[in-house]
């Protein structure tokens, strides 16, 4: 990747709405450059695709939290494989430090945080886990 595929990928993550016209007159290349760069990106599996992000007071049902984690021995790889199963991780990072994954969770009640927190305790390889809880967002 060079410098106008960083600066391409900087675009479509600030609006990945822009046309392709107007990405190419914003990196001052053409339209099939942008086109071809934009279909090697995803076809090497680094553009995965598009989503929309919503501002966060908008989703006003859901609850966020963070779950840091830490694993047992080398059970990492079967521990992030279960993880990615979990229907109420939105996301998860591999990380240092005191934790070895941090998971983002997103669901709709107290009920269904419970329920999530359950499912993952029982998690083979997850030594502990510590949850908080997001109050506010400020972007």
């Amino acid at each position: 990747m060079d410098e106008i595929d960083h600066k391409l990928m900087s675009l479509l993550r600030q609006d990945a709405r822009l046309t392709v016209a107007a990405l190419a007159a914003k990196l001052r290349v053409s339209r099939g450059t942008v086109t071809n760069r934009i279909r090697r990106l995803e076809d090497d599996g680094v553009i995965v695709g598009y989503t929309v992000r919503l501002r966060p007071d908008v989703q006003h049902n859901a609850i966020k939290a963070w779950m840091s984690i830490a694993v047992d021995g080398n059970q990492t790889r079967t521990v992030i494989a279960s993880l990615l199963g979990e229907p109420g991780v939105s996301a998860l990072h591999d990380t240092n430090g005191r934790w070895d994954l941090l998971a983002e969770l997103e669901v709709r009640s107290m009920n269904d945080l419970s329920a999530v927190l359950e499912r993952v305790r029982l998690i083979s390889g997850i030594r502990s886990t510590e949850t908080s809880i997001h109050l506010t967002t400020y972007r």
